[in-house]
């Protein structure tokens, strides 16, 4: 969840003043109803997929697939922009990545790659270089949201709303940037097969760790915003190396600058594994082809693994000559609906795949609002996102239509 996004937040929010620690609130209880709904779903369906087989469990093969089939194509194209992001951060510490763009894209894709054969090692190898990328990709996020709080000059925090917009649109508009922040809140119900204890291991990971990140942003949202004024924050390029320089000198922007590197390249391992776990979970279901429901020796998806990173290291090369920061802002808009759809049907499962005897018993008010209030949300946030990211999404939905008739077609047609 924590990637290079957090890192570049602050810059955008600027412009909108102290109401947008409003907007992270609202996205902060968003997601939280979306953890929530996900975590009591992994304790009905434990099968690998998660958001897919949630989907699939409550709606059908049709839009489980389309589901999966976005949700994909958001990973392997995500992680292109995510290495980019990488190679970006290190240029700041290593000169040579960033003296030209072809050194930038070979350094992005030698991350992907490398970490693709982590994950080819063994989900084991995987989850250890996680928890200590996640460790001290949080060090410097927790360090400017904790000591930073002592730099605080209040005069930053007026006019309390800078937009020029109404305060509903103000909170509109922050709630919608900050929830990417937490894009990826799903995805410890993915790899359910190699969890212990899935029912309780995966819904503590999935709303621990949304709170866990949703504090950490606001607290160093706050910090950023209190010692950066907003005329020079809404024009930084490194808002926490930034802020760090201000308050402890110059050497700490290149700590932050560290940190941020790592933040990518942890954030990249775990989304690399999840790409070789959707396509795992697709497949084994028949619904896409079966050479991506093989495991290794090691019990790896193999195939999903190195289909996706060849897939991601072609759109960087593709397009390298873009220069990264269209790359990034082109590959961001086409991947964020995508994984925006799967919390819109996911709300509502809960509803469909309860036992019929627990609803003829009644449930209780708050147990119904918790999906019901997701559903709102994550409409809203769809809203939110802009007509060109829901025209781009929508159209990336459609594309996977006719691999989905391939594969009925192929097991015999819909009477298989």
């Amino acid at each position: 969840m924590v990637g290079s996004g957090v890192f570049l937040l602050p810059a955008a929010l600027a412009a909108f003043g102290g109401i947008s620690m409003v907007g992270w609130l609202f996205s902060a209880t968003g997601a939280i109803l979306v953890a929530l709904t996900l975590s009591r779903l992994s304790r009905l369906v434990t099968k690998v997929g998660g958001p897919y087989a949630y989907a699939q469990r409550g709606f059908g093969d049709f839009v489980g697939f389309l589901v999966a089939w976005g949700y994909w194509i958001s990973i392997w194209a995500g992680n292109a922009a995510i290495a980019v992001a990488f190679a970006g951060y290190l240029g700041v510490i290593v000169p040579g990545v960033s003296r030209s763009v072809m050194a930038a894209a070979i350094t992005a894709s030698a991350a992907i790659w490398f970490l693709t054969w982590v994950n080819a090692s063994g989900i084991r190898n995987a989850g250890i270089l996680q928890l200590v990328a996640t460790v001290l990709k949080l060090l410097p996020l927790i360090a400017v949201g904790t000591i930073g709080l002592l730099y605080i000059e209040p005069s930053n925090f007026t006019p309390f709303n800078l937009s020029g917009q109404s305060t509903f649109s103000a909170i509109t508009g922050t709630a919608t940037l900050t929830l990417w922040a937490f894009l990826g809140l799903e995805s410890a119900t993915i790899p359910a097969d190699d969890v212990v204890d899935p029912e309780r291991t995966i819904s503590r990971a999935t709303i621990m760790g949304t709170l866990v990140a949703a504090l950490v942003y606001i607290l160093g949202s706050l910090a950023i915003m209190g010692v950066v004024p907003a005329v020079d924050l809404s024009v930084s390029q490194a808002p926490y190396a930034d802020a760090a320089s201000a308050m402890w000198g110059g050497w700490a922007s290149y700590a932050v600058a560290a940190g941020a590197a790592i933040s990518c390249f942890g954030a990249l391992n775990g989304w690399v594994l999840l790409s070789g776990q959707m396509t795992l979970a697709i497949a084994k279901d028949g619904l896409f082809p079966q050479a991506f429901a093989h495991r290794s020796g090691r019990n790896v998806p193999l195939v999903g693994l190195v289909v996706s990173s060849v897939l991601a290291t072609g759109l960087i090369f593709m397009n390298y000559t873009r220069g990264f920061v269209a790359l990034y802002t082109f590959i961001i808009l086409i991947a964020t609906l995508t994984t925006l759809v799967p919390y819109v049907f996911c709300s509502l499962v809960e509803l469909l795949i309860r036992p019929t005897a627990v609803l003829r018993r009644g449930l209780p008010a708050a147990w119904t609002a918790i999906p019901i209030l997701a559903f709102i949300y994550s409409i809203w946030t769809i809203a939110g996102s802009g007509r060109d990211t829901v025209f781009w999404g929508f159209l990336l939905l459609l594309a996977g239509i006719p691999v989905y008739v391939w594969n009925k077609w192929r097991r015999g047609g819909v009477g298989a």
